[in-house]
């Protein structure tokens, strides 16, 4: 749900409105199709953008080659299929504004090929034309997961000017990459004569960098693992248009990962309950992609099982992972405002093994460090010990005026969740339910301002929010590491995460929840969870997007979850009282249960949405919500 610039937003539209483009039929290698964009076509939901879509069907491992013509627009070129395949091009480089791409599948299956304008509204003739340029290998994937590691290289090189150029004005070079999956790759760029930015391109992948924030430098580097054998190929350019000069690339195995993919593979150490595990954080550790060392410890869960892992050390800043079966992930950094050693308290919404990661909040601390496993059921609330009134503001947007950014049923989600809180008896009469127009910045402010001083330290103050989110460019710190901003969009400008964290400073209750169904919306969570008191639930992770919730009738499925949820599926133990831990725990139930929500980053990277659920210092079995007797 964020607002994108035009070609994002015709990517965007791949992963939530493919099946409503108009078909256009299937592809023939050597068989040019010539076909038109008309402005009565039907055109994707999302994006407004006139396209055709054609079928592709491939093997594991073959590679095609799709080139787009055309004398009437700016011809651009995306593909999605199985395996994840998400591939797209604007321009093939050799001056023109026509479109050339190279695309490998990950597993067997149909591709949907759209063809598209870089102006979403151009229309005209164009030509397609589909090449086979390699064939299946006889193993096209390394299913052991043991791929061979990337043969390291060092080049040295140089933008200058008659060097290929990008429409936005920057030189660029490139080098061919063959991998293999599974491969996990690390690609950097120096130059002490410009600001360097580098990107890789590939079949299921393209990633991006600026910046190297984890050492610190303007020069650029990149970390991947990749989705599928096939030609890759890699992109050294500048940050700024124009920029020329030396610089040198150095292509090799990754020495480092992502937590989610240091904590899944690899050796654990098996932990358990009441057990104290003594370790100790050094160089030749496991090393994240951010710098940070990590060592990973194995326990068997089971769900409705309440768990508290508490991470403490004096020679350094304890931060902790914990990651579900079903690769659901929590963090905390500090206990309290006041104690910067981790914990984590939750009730385990799954039965497996669960891993934990134990690490540090800074690139490159080391020191020992204690972790102790507590494991016990959750503790039974009484309705008397929960929060006697709700106070709410509750925002819900769909008509976006004067934009193309329109979402279905958004507002209905601060509608449905309104009602939900009707019918328990405990939403206080002070409450505010803000839609579409009323939804401005001003609005927001006053409704925040009189609910939250209406609220005492007994109750409880709720935010939801269900609508577009966005990023954008900040400073670098240490609530803001990728530089950028998280952003909620009123009808007439944006919400950042500084000033939503401004506002609840103003709420004295003993317990608040922010709750944001939007795009981007994880990246809420260090700037706002940063008092006592406040548990935020936000729809996916700080560099993704969130998908509408269709097949519920919900804008989005956090606000169809928390509104399911508050109305009595989340009271696991069934004493009519919702605590805390009961709310996270469920929420990251039903989103297991969805298995793959598609989703993806602002420069059209794909992944899979999970929700980010943060207590702070809101304990497990704090009251939420007591239920309505029946």
């Amino acid at each position: 749900m964020n607002i994108r610039t035009a070609v994002a937003a015709i990517l965007a539209a791949g992963l939530a409105a493919c099946g409503q483009l108009m078909g256009a039929g299937g592809l023939q290698p050597g068989q040019p199709v010539s076909g038109a964009l008309e402005a009565s076509e039907t055109k994707s939901d999302q994006a407004n953008a006139v396209a055709d879509v054609y079928q592709l069907n491939g093997r594991q491992g073959e590679q095609y080659t799709l080139t787009l013509t055309s004398e009437a627009f700016d011809a651009y070129l995306y593909v999605r299929g199985p395996g994840n395949l998400s591939q797209d091009n604007d321009d093939d480089g050799s001056g023109s504004y026509n479109s050339r791409l190279t695309v490998t599948f990950p597993e067997n299956g149909t591709a949907q090929v759209y063809v598209t304008s870089f102006n979403r509204q151009q229309t005209g003739a164009y030509t397609l034309l589909l090449e086979r340029t390699g064939e299946a290998p006889a193993v096209a994937n390394n299913a052991t997961g043991n791929a061979p590691p990337v043969t390291p290289q060092q080049f040295t090189g140089e933008l200058a000017q008659g060097d290929s150029q990008l429409q936005s004005g920057e030189f660029t070079d490139t080098y061919p990459l063959q991998g293999v999956a599974g491969q996990q790759v690390e690609i950097s760029v120096s130059s002490d004569q410009f600001d360097t930015y580098l990107a890789l391109s590939g079949p299921g992948v393209q990633e991006y960098n600026d910046d190297d924030t984890a050492n610190n430098t303007r020069n650029s580097r990149l970390v991947a693992t990749l989705p599928a054998n096939g030609q890759y190929t890699i992109h050294v350019t500048s940050y700024a248009a124009g920029e020329v000069g030396a610089y040198q690339l150095s292509v090799g195995p990754a020495q480092a990962t992502t937590a989610s993919d240091a904590l899944a593979g690899g050796d654990a150490q098996a932990f358990a309950a009441g057990q104290t595990m003594n370790g100790e954080l050094a160089a030749g550790d496991t090393t994240l992609t951010s710098g940070e060392f990590i060592d990973t410890l194995r326990f068997q869960g089971t769900a409705g099982q309440r768990v508290t892992i508490d991470m403490r050390s004096t020679a350094l800043d304890p931060y902790l992972i914990l990651l579900a079966p079903s690769g659901a992930q929590e963090d905390n950094d500090d206990v309290s405002a006041n104690d910067r050693n981790a914990r984590i308290e939750t009730t385990l919404a799954e039965t497996g093994e669960y891993r934990i990661g134990a690490t540090t909040y800074q690139p490159g601390e080391t020191g020992a460090y204690v972790v102790t496993l507590q494991q016990g059921s959750a503790p039974q609330v009484s309705a008397n010990q929960s929060a006697r009134r709700v106070y709410a503001v509750m925002v819900g947007i769909s008509d976006y005026p004067g934009t193309n950014n329109d979402l279905p049923l958004t507002a209905d989600d601060a509608r449905k969740l309104q009602q939900a809180l009707s019918r328990q008896g405990t939403l206080a009469p002070e409450s505010v339910t803000l839609i579409d127009g009323q939804a401005t910045r001003a609005g927001l402010r006053a409704a925040f301002q009189r609910v939250a001083a209406a609220a005492g330290p007994n109750d409880l103050f709720l935010f939801f929010y269900s609508g577009h989110g966005n990023q954008v460019r900040s400073q670098v710190s240490a609530t803001e590491p990728d530089g950028k901003n998280e952003t909620i969009e009123m009808v007439d400008g944006s919400i950042t995460d500084d000033e939503m964290n401004e506002m609840f400073q103003q709420v004295r209750s003993q317990t608040a929840l922010l709750i944001l169904d939007s795009c981007f919306s994880g990246g809420f969570a260090r700037d706002v969870v940063s008092r006592p008191g406040v548990m935020g639930l936000f729809s996916s992770e700080e560099d993704l997007t969130s998908s509408v919730a269709e097949k519920f009738q919900a804008g989005g499925f956090l606000s169809h979850f928390i509104q399911t949820g508050l109305s009595g599926g989340a009271d696991e133990n069934r004493d009519r009282v919702i605590t805390a831990g009961e709310l996270g725990a469920y929420v990251r139930r039903e989103f297991a249960r969805e298995e793959r929500i598609s989703a993806s980053t602002q420069e059209g990277q794909s992944n899979y949405q999970f929700p980010v659920v943060d207590r702070g210092a809101v304990q497990v079995d704090a009251p939420v919500l007591a239920l309505a007797r029946t």
